[in-house]
């Protein structure tokens, strides 16, 4: 058993071989951290994979798919003061789970830590890198890094506390853009969320069109705005998707996706504090 202070929460679901690899990186790493992957109820040898060849990682099997509350299964399940998430395709630079460490123990208001991501074998910059790294909020006081209302769900290292303390991601979302919202919330409880550039995950994504998870992605943004902004902006982003679904297939199922949900977002709906709301219009400026 590690005596790290970081542990490594995966959620997966039938994707045995590129699990594989990113057990063989994480097991590479210096800082040594606890493994923990959540299956979310695969049908294929992600299990059997595990047992084999990763005794020491530990698994939690969920019998039913739970998308990414899976994480929170898995940031429950651990007792390490902070938690690092990587998805089935992804893995951390060596050194950087012991930088993102240093930086949560250094201050306390940090609740997340949002990396910066290189893609695929050319190690390209994610565009979300840019975006973080501009971010208009600047840098707070005693926060170590330019203030964020957003992060890539498989480049975050959270403080198990602050991500337990805002209720981790919400149920209603369940898969697709569903990091905007626990940004959104952490930073309503008191948390920061800064992008730190020496802080390095790896992501190496299928290739291809994926418009499933576009639907969700559009379903979500709309649910997510119905849940914590002001009614007339989530009317509007509404009636903007019901405008492209006219004459798009994606935008027809995430707006049935989100109709349905919508009484659901409105019982457990609480609006951001006003200053935050303010933040996030300052961020949604300057990336329009």
């Amino acid at each position: 058993m590690s005596d790290s202070p970081i542990g490594v929460v995966i959620a997966t679901r039938d994707r045995a071989d590129t699990l594989a690899v990113t057990l063989r990186h994480l097991d590479d790493l210096p800082e040594r951290p606890t493994v923990l992957v959540v299956d979310n109820a695969s049908t294929d040898h992600t299990r059997t994979m595990i047992a084999r060849h990763f005794s020491a990682v530990r698994l939690l099997p969920l019998p039913i798919n739970r998308g990414a509350l899976a994480r929170n299964e898995g940031v429950r399940a651990l007792d390490t003061p902070y938690v690092a998430f990587s998805d089935d395709d992804s893995w951390w630079a060596p050194g950087s789970l012991a930088t993102a460490v240093r930086m949560l123990r250094e201050h306390p208001r940090l609740g997340l830590v949002a990396a910066r991501t290189h893609v695929g074998p050319g190690q390209d910059s994610d565009p979300l890198n840019d975006a973080l790294a501009g971010s208009p909020l600047g840098h707070v006081p005693g926060l170590p890094g330019r203030q964020s209302l957003g992060f890539l769900g498989c480049a975050a290292v959270a403080r198990r506390s602050a991500y337990l303390d805002a209720g981790g991601y919400h149920p209603l979302l369940f898969f697709g853009a569903e990091e905007t919202l626990l940004a959104h919330d952490l930073t309503a409880r008191g948390w920061g969320v800064c992008y730190c550039a020496d802080v390095v995950a790896h992501h190496h994504p299928a290739v291809g069109p994926r418009p499933h998870r576009t639907a969700l992605i559009r379903r979500n943004e709309v649910l997510t705005a119905w849940l914590r902004r002001p009614l007339p902006v989530a009317v509007r982003r509404t009636w903007a998707l019901a405008a492209d679904a006219r004459h798009d297939s994606g935008a027809r199922r995430a707006l049935r996706g989100a109709l349905v949900r919508i009484p659901a977002a409105l019982r457990t709906r609480t609006p951001l504090p006003d200053r935050i709301e303010q933040a996030v219009r300052l961020v949604e400026g300057a990336s329009s």
